[in-house]
């Protein structure tokens, strides 16, 4: 990612219901098709206490963003709760 490019990005909130993941694939498809890169990025800082609703968020959001032509979804501030529970999934080595 270049820094003076920033990515198009969504911010995880806490508590996240499933109520708010189409809220955010639609933010981050709209941030991408502003975007001066092609770069997604999804800050999970916020995520106190991941559960699978939070994998359920994170993959539709890697999808959305490769659907809207960027290579992956970068997630920062992953907490190493939620960490764990992508590499239990078997997510966790497919988002960088």
């Amino acid at each position: 990612m270049n820094p003076e490019q920033p990515a198009a990005a969504v911010v995880l909130p806490d508590p996240l219901t499933r109520a708010d993941v189409p809220r955010l694939c639609t933010e981050l498809a709209a941030a991408l098709t502003t975007s001066p890169t092609p770069e997604a990025a999804c800050d999970a800082s916020a995520v106190a206490h991941p559960d699978l609703t939070t994998i359920e968020a994170i993959a539709r959001l890697s999808l959305t963003a490769r659907r809207a032509g960027a290579p992956s979804l970068r997630l920062h501030g992953t907490p190493p709760e939620l960490r764990a529970l992508l590499d239990l999934v078997g997510l966790g080595e497919t988002l960088t």
